[in-house]
């Protein structure tokens, strides 16, 4: 039997050490069992978090325990979280409330010795070739997501062809993000796993577990640093994209010292920089990777921020709290509030996009608690329009070269229709239902705008590949819950018709 090296035994002990200390005394066996039998599977055994966040009081402190039992109840909207009303009584929902509320024994520890033990580096430099091991445009592949049975499949956008499908980390998050020239790609998952992918070789290089409970992933505009975002331990960390050797943990706290999720990580590729949004302070920091060091700024503002959309040249971010009904619109250069959004719907600013209507830019974005689409003037910072859709939606796309945009209806009874707006009318001119009572979702087209591919979110699923000009079908692949498609151009070339 081959040996495991020492940094495998220790990463295994140290997680073993991890779990014995979650145990909480006082706690009754039957909020226990009712955890077991209807949150672990999401949440984990531990309340560490896995498909769901994690589950302790110093995760949940925006969310009050009334209120947590109101989502307990009914379920959250813009989550995965379903209501358990018409399973458990308020007693039970109760028991429940105070569990997740009560502190664990001994909070675990996830630091530079944890994650040095747990790297491990699959395929060395030298074995790896540097000619793609296909015949296809690098720059316009696709990796799709498959959540349904945690893999993830390399489409060829021209021929429309799956090259090769792989096995993925548990409950990937954040989608997967490219290196400049497209060839690595980097996966997040929320356990903390960091997975480094090479596309021309087809086989996961490196991995190493980064966090205990992660949001994302994001990659510095020079190809050389990660930044990953923890919502457990309440951290941002470097990591050296070449062979993911942690570099440098950034304790997520304010100025007071207060202690915070980091919501989401962001690159600002032409200010050198990434951004990182706070989910329990109010502050937006920025981390400059092209000076040495990492300095950090802070950017102090009057609310949270747990969501962002950034202008073309990244000199503004729009963001959006959670709990809010409004967005911010912040000048980074200047480190302030400039404009305030009338936004009642919840917005999904990270699924937002632009392009120019009637020669000026604009931004749209679908809303997670409303039927409706916003268009916002990103000179005046002011809404132009709400184009009503069947229900509040998840993701919006479109492509520069492309006159449509795609908007799903991600939530409630219409979540199987997808509307397509004229961006020159801001009108709906088509809705299409691809798998009738299934959720279609989470469109992306092609480098060249030839073809848009939409999801079938269903364990049963497929993507649908639309011609991009007519929008008739073209063909269907089945596929495993298929979550997200990223097209390696429109995602390093920044197309203004998807999320960077």
């Amino acid at each position: 039997m081959r040996k495991l090296p020492l940094r495998h035994v220790v990463a295994a002990l140290l997680c073993a050490v991890a779990l014995l200390l979650i145990s909480s005394p006082g706690l009754s066996a039957e909020a226990k069992r009712l955890y077991e039998q209807h949150c672990a599977s999401c949440h984990s055994a531990d309340r560490l978090g896995g498909m769901g966040p994690a589950l302790l009081p110093e995760n949940l402190r925006r969310l009050r325990p009334d209120a947590a039992t109101e989502v307990i109840a009914d379920g959250r909207i813009a989550t995965q979280m379903p209501g358990f009303s018409h399973e458990l009584d308020a007693e039970q929902i109760s028991l429940l409330v105070d569990f997740i509320y009560e502190p664990l024994a001994e909070m675990p520890v996830w630091g530079m010795a944890e994650m040095d033990a747990s790297r491990v580096v699959h395929h060395e430099r030298s074995e790896l070739s540097d000619t793609p091991l296909f015949d296809a445009d690098p720059l316009n592949l696709f990796i799709v997501v498959e959540l349904g049975d945690h893999h993830a499949s390399l489409l060829d956008g021209d021929s429309l062809e799956v090259l090769t499908r792989f096995p993925t980390r548990y409950a990937l998050h954040g989608g997967p993000k490219y290196e400049p020239d497209g060839r690595f790609v980097y996966f997040a998952s929320r356990d903390g796993w960091i997975s480094k992918f090479d596309v021309y070789n087809m086989k996961t290089v490196a991995e190493i577990r980064a966090g205990i409970n992660t949001r994302n992933v994001a990659v510095s505009g020079d190809g050389r640093y990660l930044l990953v975002g923890n919502y457990l331990p309440h951290s941002a960390v470097l990591l050296d994209a070449g062979d993911l050797t942690p570099l440098k943990i950034l304790e997520a706290r304010d100025a007071e010292g207060t202690s915070s999720r980091v919501s989401a990580v962001y690159t600002a590729a032409p200010r050198e920089s990434f951004i990182v949004a706070l989910r329990d302070v109010a502050e937006v920091w920025e981390i400059g990777y092209g000076t040495p060091g990492f300095p950090l700024r802070r950017i102090e503002l009057d609310d949270y921020l747990d969501d962002f959309f950034f202008d073309p040249g990244y000199r503004h971010l729009i963001g959006a709290a959670r709990n809010a009904n409004n967005a911010q619109v912040v000048n980074l250069d200047e480190g302030l509030k400039v404009a305030e959004l009338d936004l009642t719907g919840l917005p999904h600013l990270g699924s937002g996009i632009s392009w120019e209507y009637r020669g000026r830019p604009v931004l749209a974005t679908p809303n997670l608690r409303e039927g409706q689409v916003s268009v916002i003037d990103m000179q005046e910072w002011k809404i132009i329009e709400r184009i009503d859709t069947l229900g509040p939606g998840f993701f919006m796309r479109s492509h520069g070269d492309s006159p449509y945009a795609w908007v799903d209806v991600f939530f409630g009874p219409n979540r199987d229709a997808v509307h397509i707006i004229d961006k020159n009318t801001l009108e709906i001119v088509r809705t299409l239902r691809p798998a009738p009572g299934k959720t279609a979702a989470h469109v992306e087209y092609d480098r060249h705008g030839r073809y848009a591919i939409l999801s079938i979110w269903d364990d049963d699923g497929a993507i649908v590949i639309y011609d991009g000009d007519t929008l008739e079908e073209v063909k269907r692949i089945p596929m495993k819950r298929p979550s997200g498609k990223y097209n390696v151009y429109n995602k390093t070339r920044l197309d203004p018709g998807t999320s960077h």
